[in-house]
This record gives structure tokens, sequence and C-alpha cells, in this order.
């Protein structure tokens, strides 16, 4: 965080590492080496030290808050006497480009898929609700993807609200990295779990208020917990960069790749093409759209340059 967020009037309170990590207490490791290397998402590190001194005190936390949740729903559905069905507890994780969101989103899912309150948790991005490319290529778009103005909104709020309002099975889009793009008529069945992991850039992003009154719903209204994985602009870019030059030596060698043509570039073409496109798309991006919305989360990840979570900041109750 550029700007620390201890002094006396935030509202969270600042762990360093070790702090964070004492908090496992005598929460027993439920993960594998083997496991861990496969939850691992691609050009990010994650070692089982890192998993028992971040992430085991944070599903530790977050079974606390859906268990209150879940008495707080049997206590209403008591008070009301109705018999509803309970709800998804629903948890966002936000932030950059190349932060390390699908390594946290998949972590978090196969701990929290151990606690005895939380035996089904399901994991959807949002990439799958970005516009299909040649809707982008149509609006002038395709060098805005990734903004919020690149998302089909409107049947991400309608999934969202189905997930809420217990309907099963509710289905969400697939989309193909390889291809760049949403795969018609693929989709990804959610069966009312007891918790959905969302992951995506934007998804603590807000909207101008509007001015006549009526409701707007955001996605992060549906949020129960949200995350902000962080780390410094100097050090996003790097890893960009590094990420970029390992996908041209792999992935983007696959003719069916949408990147193709990058995988012929020399090192230096490739930092300088890497760099670019950091610069003109994800930087302005995230300046503008994402970091903003850091402070709207429940827990902030700040990673140092070696991808290691070095400060964890908890909103106060």
């Amino acid at each position: 965080m550029e700007q620390r967020i201890e002094d006396g009037l935030s509202p969270y309170r600042v762990f360093p590492r070790q702090e964070w990590a004492a908090r496992r207490e005598d929460t027993p490791m439920t993960l594998t080496r083997g496991e861990i290397a496969e939850l691992q998402a691609f050009n990010d590190q994650l070692s089982m030290k890192e998993v028992e001194e971040i992430y085991l005190p944070l599903s530790r936390l977050l079974s606390f808050y859906v268990g209150a949740m879940q008495e707080l729903f049997r206590a209403m559905q008591r008070f009301l006497g109705t018999e509803d069905a309970k709800m998804p507890y629903i948890i966002g994780i936000g932030g950059s480009v190349a932060v390390g969101k699908s390594t946290t989103a998949r972590v978090l899912q196969a701990l929290l898929s151990r606690w005895p309150n939380t035996p089904k948790v399901d994991l959807i991005t949002t990439d799958g609700f970005l516009l299909p490319n040649a809707v982008l290529e149509r609006e002038g778009l395709m060098e805005k993807k990734g903004f919020p103005e690149s998302y089909d909104t409107e049947t991400l709020l309608r999934f969202l609200t189905d997930i809420k309002g217990g309907y099963r099975p509710v289905r969400a889009p697939v989309y193909s990295h390889l291809v760049y793009d949403v795969i018609p008529g693929e989709s990804v069945e959610v069966d009312r779990p007891d918790i959905l992991i969302v992951e995506g850039l934007n998804v603590l992003q807000t909207g101008q208020l509007p001015k006549d009154g009526k409701v707007i719903p955001y996605v992060s209204d549906f949020f129960d917990f949200s995350v902000y994985i962080d780390a410094e602009e100097e050090v996003l870019r790097r890893w960009y960069v590094d990420r970029f030059l390992t996908l041209r030596q792999t992935a983007f060698r696959d003719p069916k790749s949408y990147f193709h043509r990058y995988s012929k570039l020399d090192d230096k073409e490739a930092i300088t093409t890497a760099t670019s496109i950091w610069e003109r798309i994800n930087l302005i991006n995230l300046r503008e759209n994402i970091l903003p919305t850091r402070r709207r989360a429940h827990l902030i990840l700040k990673k140092a340059d070696n991808h290691l979570v070095q400060e964890v900041a908890l909103r106060k109750l």
C-alpha cells in the first residue's frame, strides 16, 4: 500500500507477517505439498510456509465469519418461522493483473472446503462475464478489455442475484485464455454451495450514484467478505513482463493461441511489447479502476517483490 493504513483513524488493523501467522494457532494443515503445487497459478509462487503463515489463518478467520452467518440465518428462520434454504456465503477477491488472484482463490477454496461447516466451496472468475470479442471490437473496446465497461455486467448481476436468491442450479459462462474469448454455449454449474468465491479485476468497484434515486446494484453488494491483493506498481509491471516472457515460450506457441504471434519475438522485442501492453492498458486500468477499490475490501494482502505476503490489513468490526 503506497499510503500505509495503520494510523489511528484507519478502519483497518495491520498485521506484520509473523504476527498474522500466529493467528493460525492450532489450525491443522490439510493440504499436502503436491496439492499446493497444483494450486499454484501460472508464474506465481506458493510454498507450504506461505500457506501455513498466511492462508491457514485467513481460512480460520473466514470459517468464523461463515459460522456466524450460518447461526444468524438459523436465528432468522426461527424468528420468521420460515424454512428458507441457506444461501451461499460469497467471498470476492480483487486486484491487479499478475498479482496472484487465481492462486489465492484456489488455495482458499481448497482450505475452506476442509472446514466442517463449509464442505462445498465453488469458485468462478469474472472473465466469463467479459463481452465477446466480436462485441468489444464492434464497440471499440478491445484495448479496454478488463476495464469495467468490457463486462456484461447485467448478466453478472443476474447470476449473483440468482445465487443469493437460492435458485439451483445457476450457470456462469466460461472464458478461454487460449483463444482470449468467451466460449459460446459453454457454462459452469453452481449448485447452492456453502461458499462461492468470485475472483476478478474489478469485483470491488462501484459506479456513480443515480441522481433519480433508483437503486443500482453493484457486484460488490453481493459479497459477504472481500479480499484485495496488493503490490507496488513497479513490482506488478515486472511480474507481468516475466509472465509474458514465460508464456511466449509455452502457451503462446500453440497455433490456436490468440497471442501466437508473440511466440516469435526475441527477448528484447518481447520485453518491449509486454511493457507497452502493461503501460497502455493494465497500468491505466489499475490506477483508474482497480486500485481505488482497495479500501473497500474487508482484508488486504500486501505482497513483496518475492511474491510473499508481508503484511495483512483487516477491517475492524
